[in-house]
């Protein structure tokens, strides 16, 4: 492994919670660590399906309903143990059947018995209950976990919110996808590394998109710095949507689920205060959110999202105080476009020559404010790209 590179380990399952497999996978990325995403059974390539779990005060218990579907990029039968310096348990239903499966229990116990870091989330603490790893240590997950962690011979932490975290040793565990921030914070630093974000405010125009992570972070000045590497790594923030170091973010109904969370979560986990609005709604209310993938047909199908709250009031912004504009895809761009406040808004950021990144479907509203020059996009939106003024389409095949 070359000096300061980390590489961590994903298990996944079926029905997996959405939220906790991409976010961190993505992220980590992002911060420069190599992830490896496996499930038993399955080899590179496959897939696994998602689900989207959601609280609501309506009912006693979360939701279920079905998420994206989450390619593997590695094969679990492949896994060699010492190539790995850290291992990630995401929740949801995978963990249920996960617990019972001996491979995968063996594999936890090693990262376990050599003291290289582990974080856990949800419903992923079964599994460290069935290896034996969380006897005598400090443990958080999702509450209806308590039972087993207790019998395991955990000592259980009542988390005071769903964003709660808690560290014991090489073993850090979270209570719900709220608290990813802390969660991959936590789980970098105990990897050798130190996430900073420079003291910026960003600003995030957001709708419906899909997303991939890579390069945004490096405009801002956010590096994350390993104990073992000679000078800083910059960041890859995912052009796509909503994060930032200090963002307020712009959201509208069916915005693309992963291009909402990801880049949100990312950022506030580099300290980056992000805020995310939507014009005609205020803090509190939440932006219905779509999940888009490609299933066989010839575009993309679309669900039902997770539900996204919003954190601060389109009305009260003072976009001259955010250092940058990101705007994500999905379907919500169709109608960003057509407000002239967001126009109004897009054409201050590019005025004060403030950095913009937009993704997939995002580069309609660059083209109805007129502001396109050399881009790339879905390329559904190359007619909207070409009749404002953009040159030099790059079409991604």
């Amino acid at each position: 492994m070359a000096k300061g590179e980390r590489r961590v380990l994903l298990v996944l399952g079926d029905y997996v919670e959405d939220y906790e497999a991409m976010v961190p996978f993505q992220a980590l990325q992002a911060y420069g660590v190599s992830v490896d995403a496996v499930c038993p059974g399955k080899k590179a390539g496959d897939i696994c399906r998602t689900a989207i779990h959601q609280l609501s005060p309506a009912h006693q218990t979360y939701s279920e309903s079905r998420g994206h579907n989450f390619a593997l990029n590695a094969t679990f039968d492949d896994i060699e143990f010492n190539k790995y310096d850290g291992l990630i348990i995401p929740g949801g239903r995978a963990p249920e059947y996960l617990a019972l499966d001996a491979s995968v229990l063996e594999l936890v116990r090693k990262f376990s018995d050599s003291g290289k870091p582990i974080a856990s989330i949800f419903h992923g603490q079964l599994v460290l209950a069935a290896a034996g790893s969380v006897k005598g240590r400090k443990c958080r997950a999702f509450p209806a976990v308590r039972p087993v962690l207790v019998a395991a011979g955990a000592y259980w932490v009542e988390p005071e919110t769903m964003l709660a975290c808690v560290v014991d040793g090489n073993i850090i565990t979270g209570a719900t996808y709220e608290g990813h921030p802390e969660f991959i914070r936590l789980f970098v630093k105990a990897l050798g590394g130190n996430i900073t974000g420079s003291d910026r405010r960003i600003l995030f125009l957001c709708g419906g998109s899909f997303i991939h992570s890579y390069v945004f972070f490096q405009c801002f000045g956010g590096m994350l710095h390993w104990s073992a590497y000679l000078g800083p790594l910059p960041i890859g923030i995912l052009v796509c949507q909503h994060h930032s170091l200090s963002l307020p973010q712009h959201l509208y109904d069916f915005m693309e689920d992963y291009e909402v969370i990801v880049p949100f979560q990312s950022l506030q986990a580099l300290g980056c205060h992000v805020d995310a609005v939507c014009p005609k709604k205020k803090a509190g209310e939440i932006c219905a959110t779509a999940v888009h993938d490609f299933e066989g047909n010839q575009t993309y199908s679309e669900k039902p999202g997770h539900n996204f709250t919003l954190t601060a009031d389109f009305e009260a912004l003072d976009v001259s105080s955010y250092d940058a504009l990101v705007i994500p895809g999905g379907r919500a761009p169709e109608y960003l476009a057509l407000d002239e406040k967001v126009i109004a808004l897009v054409k201050q950021i590019v005025e004060a020559r403030k950095p913009i990144a937009s993704i997939c479907h995002g580069q309609q509203i660059l083209a109805a404010a007129g502001v396109l020059q050399k881009c790339t996009a879905y390329p559904a939106v190359k007619l909207n790209v070409v009749l404002s003024g953009g040159h030099g389409w790059n079409l991604i095949k």
